[in-house]
């Protein structure tokens, strides 16, 4: 069917007449020979490279780490250029602001990690920074442009005019030839006063000074005779024959833009996911590498929540019933990560595990409440829309576009913030079908992970569901589903 559709669709363009359809089948040609000569000449981009996505994540997840201790990150290439002392100082001037600013100076090469561009080696860095879309952020780079610098505020509409500020410093006549800490000092203190795009306007007059058309309105008398407006082209005025091209190819983008518009307003009709905002086209370039860190995580955790079983004493009080979901959820997650192959099977072992400590740490009452902890509620469980944000902090009010019941969701406090300004939360997604949606959009049937909202959407534990068979993909597992939680069991009452 795929390949009948394009070849009905050819052959009634070529039987149709007329203008508009002549102009359409033009610009599909040149928009094709463009496509193919900048195929041919553009560099291999990162997220098309699973070499590159993973050099993309390791690259990243390094900065980040060097962030958590301090504000400035310096590549080994620029600290010649960038001494230590320098980087300690201007560290110092960051926290003593108190702003929430972060300097990244690494080597921006066409090929690299990310491709040369610095907004995507901040994208990648703020993803492994676990920084959700409200997270207040100012991130100073080394600019494309050789002796700039590039600002990138978070949330895109913050107070600090980043973008601004921190380009006006390449044109600040005082900045020009000085070092990379002056620079970055100097970007740090337009960020601070606020009045980013005032700086770079003034920063930038000159350059409107010298521009004979911003000048004089855009009269030229030398220029401007009667022959020119005649159309004659005798003092070197365009010919009759490079207007006609300019004609055309002005009629060819108008029809493009034309096709896009409807194209883009049909999906937007149509787009059942429109409301969610998936992680941005850069995470791709990150996916593979953090579906690899995301799985070492979990066997962390795993281990950890081992260890954390076996070397707990139960109480005299302690609930037997809780106790044995704590042990559970261990086999369930065991269950879980064995079977999976994707981010929210990944996920669902970290709710597991969040599920089993919460079991755990209930089963023992507190003092002078050792009869009421039985009825103690569970806390509260992963975040619904992305279970990797962590514990959810309150369950909200959430109705899904086109539908007119609401759910009560656990949502973390960035989730819900967005819910209740009437923004798209980011979402975890999952490839279904051959396209990329929001987890719960799978098919019930398909995904617990859909079926349950990590916890949310239903009052079985997810560990009952697990043991009982519903995680589709444990099927081939379920001979030695009880022999695992067996050996939980014993492993426990050995001690």
């Amino acid at each position: 069917m795929s390949t009948e559709r394009p070849a009905a669709r050819g052959a009634r363009s070529a039987s149709v007449a007329g203008p508009a359809r002549f102009l359409a089948a033009a610009l599909v040609s040149v928009l094709a020979a463009l496509a193919l000569a900048l195929a041919a000449g553009a560099p291999a981009r990162a997220d098309d490279d699973p070499a590159a996505a993973s050099d993309a994540g390791s690259a990243g997840q390094r900065i980040a780490d060097a962030l958590r201790t301090s504000p400035v990150y310096v590549d080994p290439a620029y600290r010649s250029a960038f001494p230590a002392e320098e980087q300690r100082r201007l560290a110092a001037k960051i926290e003593k602001s108190g702003l929430p600013v972060r300097v990244v100076v690494v080597p921006l090469i066409s090929g690299d990690a990310w491709g040369g561009d610095p907004e995507k080696m901040v994208d990648v860095v703020r993803y492994r920074m676990a920084e959700g879309a409200r997270k207040k952020a100012v991130y100073m780079t080394l600019s494309t442009n050789e002796g700039f610098l590039d600002g990138y505020e978070f949330p895109r509409d913050g107070r600090y005019e980043a973008f601004w500020g921190v380009a006006a410093v390449g044109h600040q006549d005082d900045m020009k030839d000085r070092s990379l800490y002056a620079k970055f000092s100097r970007a740090l203190e337009i960020v601070r006063s606020g009045d980013g795009r005032k700086q770079y306007e003034k920063a930038t007059a000159d350059l409107h000074d010298d521009d004979p058309a911003e000048r004089d309105g855009g009269a030229d008398d030398g220029g401007a005779d009667d022959g020119g407006a005649d159309g004659e082209g005798a003092d070197g005025g365009p010919s009759p024959l490079l207007l006609g091209v300019l004609a055309g190819s002005a009629v060819a983008v108008l029809a493009a833009v034309a096709l896009v518009l409807r194209t883009v307003r049909r999906r937007a009709r149509t787009s059942a996911r429109a409301p969610f905002t998936s992680p941005r086209s850069v995470f791709a370039t990150a996916r593979a590498a953090g579906v690899r860190d995301l799985r070492k995580r979990a066997q962390r955790e795993l281990l950890a929540y081992n260890e954390k079983l076996l070397a707990h004493e139960p109480g005299e009080h302690a609930d037997a019933d809780l106790l044995q979901l704590a042990l559970d959820a261990y086999a369930a997650a065991c269950t879980v990560l064995d079977e999976a192959r994707d981010t929210p099977d990944l996920a669902g072992v970290l709710a597991l595990l969040h599920e089993g400590r919460d079991a755990l740490e209930r089963s023992e009452p507190a003092p002078r409440r050792r009869r009421k902890a039985r009825a103690a509620d569970p806390t509260l469980p992963l975040c619904f829309f992305d279970p990797l944000h962590g514990a959810a902090a309150e369950r909200i009010r959430w109705r899904p576009l086109g539908r007119r019941e609401a759910l009560r969701v656990a949502a973390c406090r960035e989730c819900s913030a967005a819910v209740s300004a009437r923004r798209a939360p980011e979402v975890l997604t999952h490839r279904h079908d051959g396209h990329r949606v929001p987890y719960f959009e799978v098919p019930p049937e398909h995904s617990l992970w859909a079926a349950t909202g990590y916890g949310s959407l239903t009052e079985e534990t997810l560990t009952a569901r697990v043991l009982r068979g519903d995680f589709t993909r444990s099927r081939a597992g379920r001979s030695t589903r009880a022999g695992r939680s067996t050996r939980a069991s014993r492993a426990r009452r050995g001690r």
